[in-house]
């Protein structure tokens, strides 16, 4: 940040410094000075920045920013306070993009364990427990990424999906319009509402 100096004004307040001693009885080198606000730890960085897109996202005319906001928001939610963290879901993605999921819950396992707070593991789990239609345990996976991020509208729409698969409509559609209350545009989640409610006007 630039600094601009007026020395002329630096000058007279010098001068009138002992002045101002002698009336107040105050010694002005002695006066305490306040502490720096102390600098903000990574965590608090992302949470700050996660806030502040949030609020892009549901600020008005949205709709033109909305793909760009959205993306910057699971880059955030896929930064960790540890390299190796990040590393290791890097390695997940690629697993289960090759479908080799054996390799990928061994890795995924490894973050949630490791790094219990970092909500992207839990949530890499749960998908990946989805492609393996082992339902229930992405269920619970997806309980701890919105007890670590209540606006993750990824694994909202994840228990939405699952939900439709077990047959509860009803439970779906409510994680869904959960789902677009933190994101109002996704269009393949609010296309879903809308059908489910054609199919099932009761719920």
């Amino acid at each position: 940040m630039k600094r601009f100096c007026a020395s002329l004004a630096v000058s007279l307040a010098m001068l009138a410094l002992p002045a101002a001693a002698q009336v107040t009885g105050v010694d002005p080198s002695q006066t305490p000075v306040a502490p720096a606000e102390k600098a903000k730890s990574p965590a608090q960085l992302r949470a700050a920045e996660l806030d502040r897109l949030f609020g892009q996202l549901h600020a008005q005319n949205a709709e033109a920013s909305a793909a760009t906001i959205e993306s910057k928001i699971w880059a955030n939610w896929s930064r960790s306070d540890s390299a190796t963290a990040e590393l290791l879901l890097g390695q997940a993605g690629k697993a289960m993009a090759a479908d080799e999921y054996d390799a990928a819950q061994s890795i995924l396992d490894q973050i949630v364990k490791s790094y219990p707070d970092f909500a992207e593991g839990w949530n890499r789990r749960a998908t990946l427990y989805f492609k393996m239609r082992r339902y229930q345990q992405s269920l619970s996976d997806i309980e701890r990424v919105l007890e670590l991020e209540p606006r993750h509208f990824g694994a909202l729409t994840g228990r939405g999906m699952i939900l439709m698969q077990m047959g509860k409509p009803d439970e779906a559609l409510a994680a869904y319009r959960e789902a677009l209350s933190m994101n109002p545009y996704l269009q393949g989640v609010a296309d879903t509402v809308k059908q489910i409610e054609k199919e099932r006007p009761d719920i």
